[in-house]
């Protein structure tokens, strides 16, 4: 009831919300096919009741409404009368609007309708929580986001048995009415975070949000960066771990990811499985996909400098091997270079927009077939086709989705840059990336951290993992209200069999 509270006096402050007389608002109503209304005439007193049929349980509606309407007197009194907690007694038709068209149906005295009662009777139709599909991991749990808000925001709070976890709900879109909720910890994180977070959500000014990546795009700094400063993950687990180091989390009602923030991008390397392994082997993993991700930006442009402008750089065995292999190509490095990038992109929207068998099919097939049909045609080396499909590979260890597409995007203004003017393109190229990189921020937070700025006590989970016994303090980055999280020389006394 509180939470409903807060959302009423929310929809009274909505400056977007169209005032409509409560005639108009029922003729709106009544326009609608699959909306129903109906009279029951009790004593003097004349029910009017409509609903949607389309959102309502009609179930509920003839067991839990209809026969309680029998003692009906005054409408104020019908929260008491009807056997149903979540009931609404209001007069403002911003209330009346947006709770109807969400499923809840209305009752109101046909001789006094200066105010109606609004009774939650919506059909509960949904996805069950399952796999996750994105950020899979063989070892952890194995629950994931679905569409209702109320059912992720319940898979949060049964890991967080708090009261110190709270929500603020937001109401966004003139149209779509979506819910937005933004949980922290309080005593934990920073309000400054939060409020930001809050007041950005509350000052946006849309018809719809569709989707937590609606989000994302407008509140985050710098919208025009390729680079995402926001997580996005389908893990409450996940989110359930950033709570507790101060992080504020972002839940919007028809999406099944969740958002946190502020973050690094060092994060986005991070995979969640990381925290379920031995911190050797999730360092030496991390080590690997930061690895990766340079062999997949800087491989096929270094190809294209060298083979251009610096024969110098190869070594003697190898220039015999790289002739041989280009010496049936009529077209120049950047072409060759571009024709198969192009190829696997292709390949990749082709399996992505695909039923899942067929798309692994078309990936695995046309891989094999396109390739080896353009090396036979004379249009690219077999060595060049080697270097693409290792770049492809090492790109798909990225952990978040929207990095990996960044990561793909950036590999074609280095392969520009190398044709123009060889390895100073590509050392341009990387000077400008780290430009970029240094004046991005997350939530007014440093993007780079720690690294820029430098902070020792933050390395400790950024490229390497430490035992999470030395994980006793929260980022300094976040700048928490508590900075500790559990004492250092307890954990490590209760590990250690000889001081017990």
């Amino acid at each position: 009831m509180q939470r409903k509270s807060k959302q009423n006096q929310q929809l009274n402050n909505n400056k977007n919300q169209q005032e409509l007389s409560f005639d108009a608002l029922l003729q709106n109503f009544v326009n609608s096919d699959d909306f129903t209304q109906f009279t029951v005439k009790k004593n003097k007193a004349v029910l009017c009741i409509g609903y949607y049929e389309s959102l309502v349980d009609s179930e509920m509606v003839h067991r839990d409404v209809l026969p309680f309407l029998k003692t009906y007197k005054v409408i104020s009194s019908l929260s008491s009368e009807i056997p149903i907690e979540d009931i609404i007694i209001t007069s403002d038709p911003a209330i009346i609007q947006i709770n109807v068209s969400r499923g809840y149906l209305i009752i109101f005295d046909t001789n006094n309708i200066d105010v109606v009662a609004l009774v939650n009777v919506k059909l509960e139709k949904g996805r069950e929580v399952s796999l996750p599909e994105v950020e899979f991991s063989v070892i952890g749990p194995k629950e994931s986001f679905v569409e209702s808000l109320d059912m992720n925001i319940n898979l949060i709070r049964k890991r967080l048995p708090t009261s110190l976890l709270k929500t603020k709900e937001i109401i966004v879109g003139s149209l779509s009415q979506t819910r937005i909720s933004v949980l922290f910890i309080e005593g934990i994180a920073n309000q400054e975070n939060v409020n930001t977070i809050v007041q950005r959500i509350s000052d946006l000014k849309i018809d719809q949000i569709h989707d937590s990546s609606t989000v994302t795009q407008l509140i985050q700094d710098n919208q025009h960066s390729p680079f995402p400063q926001i997580i996005d993950t389908e893990r409450p687990d996940r989110i359930a771990a950033v709570l507790g180091e101060g992080k504020v989390a972002i839940l919007v009602d028809g999406a099944p990811h969740g958002l946190i923030a502020p973050t690094t991008i060092f994060e986005f390397f991070s995979a969640f499985e990381d925290y379920y392994l031995n911190w050797a082997v999730a360092s030496f993993f991390r080590i690997i996909r930061f690895f990766a991700v340079l062999f997949s930006i800087m491989i096929t442009p270094l190809y294209v400098a060298v083979i251009t402008y610096h024969y110098e750089l190869i070594p003697k065995d190898l220039i015999s091997t790289l002739v041989i292999s280009r010496s049936a190509i009529p077209l120049p490095p950047i072409l060759e270079a571009l024709i198969l990038e192009l190829t696997i992109e292709l390949l990749r929207e082709a399996g992505a927009r695909l039923p899942t068998k067929v798309g692994q099919t078309i990936g695995i097939v046309g891989g094999i077939v396109i390739g080896t049909a353009s090396v036979e045609a004379g249009l690219t080396s077999n060595v060049l086709l080697i270097f693409v499909a290792l770049a492809a590979l090492a790109s798909f260890t990225t952990p978040v989705y929207q990095m990996g597409n960044t990561i793909r995007l950036i590999r074609f203004p280095y392969l520009l840059m190398a044709h123009y003017i060889g390895l100073i393109g590509v050392a341009i190229s990387f000077c400008f990336l780290l430009i970029h990189l240094l004046r991005l921020s997350s939530i007014g937070r440093p993007f780079l951290e720690p690294i820029f700025p430098p902070r020792v006590q933050d390395l400790k989970d950024a490229i390497i993992r430490l035992p999470i016994s030395f994980q006793d303090k929260r980022p300094i980055a976040l700048q928490s209200e508590n900075t500790r999280r559990f004492s250092k020389k307890k954990a490590i006394k209760t590990n250690d069999p000889k001081k017990n």
